[in-house]
């Protein structure tokens, strides 16, 4: 761990006190309370901070609670016997109460004058690369990303301190990122889709020069690792506004850096079509989660990616290549190039796979193939998206109707209804006997 060298007058914070914000303790969960406590009762600085202070005073409720301390990792782990420490690039402390994770962070300072490398470093042209380097809580608050995000409770006093005038920012809808936005975007690429993510959910504005540097920037993504770049993702588009995360992400260029395949695919848009399949896949995943409903990563990756596996299924048809193994090639080569820009774990692509190559079941109406795809543990989710595919016209609506009727009605509905795909006995072509060969007469 290190501490920087050169110190730097920052502005006084504005202190709001308990009666003057909305935030109670009875809206902060139990074990971020006790995590509170507890190092303020061993002589250490303790804040909510970030989001968790955020989304309380705009009266939402926070998805998790992140706390800030002048206790370094280590005196942090001896205070909690329920915690462990984790990262490299930038070490902090799970603090784990049952399903409850409290993550509990040190105080960090600006990289100059730290020159222990293993604390600090920068890459050549400016990404942070490790960023332990311990410092001041008015440090904390200025090297944070956005200013509404570098708000803290102090659990003292119950106040909340405003270093960087996030309370305006806040009150006028604007996402404001702290020091140069060049700079910041430099050192973490990360942040240009933290900036659309906070915009989309909260509804605010990318204030106007934090938004101008990231159409040139964008690029920059193709840095981060793929793996560190899912997770992002999962961010963007699980969290309850897909659809407006999309359309931001593509209005700033952030989309193709992501999802090129899909992004060139959405260049050859006819009548609306792939971008309407996306719009309804994006939806559908909303309203699932604003209905508390689980939604899974493959699901919405297989409709992101369906438009470049549809057209390369196509080229290879045309080349002679039969349907099926055409359809398992198509997916196996955009999978492959999918994964070098977002890194996509089996347990999602395996299913996403699935979920395409069964397509072409559902035109097969015969009993046992019915049986089978029914049995079939991706049969739900290859339904829901043969139906997404029937609504925007790429896969035929009667035959979404019918799978649908089939799994509402009983025993002996389904029995009808697959007898009535199956031709009657008066127009079965008979198989033809082979005829009996007479005897050659010079026999």
């Amino acid at each position: 761990m290190s501490t920087p060298h050169t110190t730097q007058a920052y502005p006084e914070p504005t202190i709001i006190p308990r009666a003057e914000h909305g935030i109670s303790r009875a809206q902060i969960s139990p074990g971020a309370l006790k995590v509170l406590y507890r190092l303020k009762d061993a002589g250490f600085a303790a804040y909510l901070v970030g989001g968790g202070v955020r989304d309380l005073l705009l009266g939402r409720e926070p998805k998790d609670f992140d706390i800030a301390t002048n206790a370094h990792p280590d005196e942090v782990r001896a205070l909690f016997r329920n915690s462990r420490l984790i990262g490299r690039r930038f070490r902090l402390a799970h603090v784990r109460f049952g399903r409850d994770v409290i993550e509990v962070a040190t105080f960090r300072a600006p990289h100059d004058g730290a020159d222990d490398v293993d604390c600090a470093e920068l890459s050549d042209d400016g990404r942070i690369l490790r960023d332990n380097v311990y410092g001041t809580f008015e440090q904390d608050a200025w090297r944070r990303d956005f200013t509404i995000n570098a708000l803290y409770y102090d659990i003292r006093n119950f106040s909340v301190v405003d270093h960087t005038n996030a309370m305006a920012d806040i009150k006028a809808g604007l996402l404001r990122l702290i020091g140069d936005p060049q700079v910041r975007y430099r050192e973490d690429p990360v942040r240009m889709l933290r900036a659309v993510r906070f915009a989309a959910k909260l509804g605010f504005r990318i204030e106007t020069s934090s938004e101008a540097p990231i159409l040139e920037m964008s690029s920059l993504l193709s840095d981060i690792a793929p793996a560190r770049l899912f997770d992002e993702v999962l961010k963007l588009l699980h969290g309850g506004v897909a659809l407006e995360t999309f359309e931001l992400l593509r209005h700033y260029g952030l989309f193709r850096p992501l999802f090129p395949l899909t992004e060139e695919a959405l260049t050859h848009e006819e009548q609306g079509y792939p971008l309407t399949f996306i719009a309804r896949a994006l939806e559908n995943t909303d309203r699932r989660i604003a209905e508390n409903k689980p939604v899974t990563p493959a699901f919405l990756f297989a409709a992101l990616l369906w438009e470049p596996v549809r057209r390369r299924l196509a080229e290879l048809i045309s080349d002679g290549i039969p349907e099926i193994p055409a359809l398992q090639m198509a997916a196996a080569e955009v999978t492959s190039e999918q994964v070098r820009h977002i890194a996509i774990p089996k347990r999602f692509s395996l299913p996403m796979r699935e979920i395409w190559t069964l397509q072409p079941r559902f035109a097969q109406r015969q009993p046992k193939r019915v049986a089978r795809l029914l049995a079939h543990p991706r049969f739900r989710a290859a339904y829901d998206f043969y139906c997404l595919r029937a609504e925007v016209g790429e896969a035929d609506p009667e035959l979404a109707t019918w799978w649908t009727q089939l799994q509402e009605t009983d025993a002996s509905g389904q029995q009808a209804l697959l007898q009535q795909t199956q031709p009657s006995p008066s127009t079965r072509k008979r198989r033809r006997r082979p005829r009996k060969r007479k005897p050659s007469s010079d026999a």
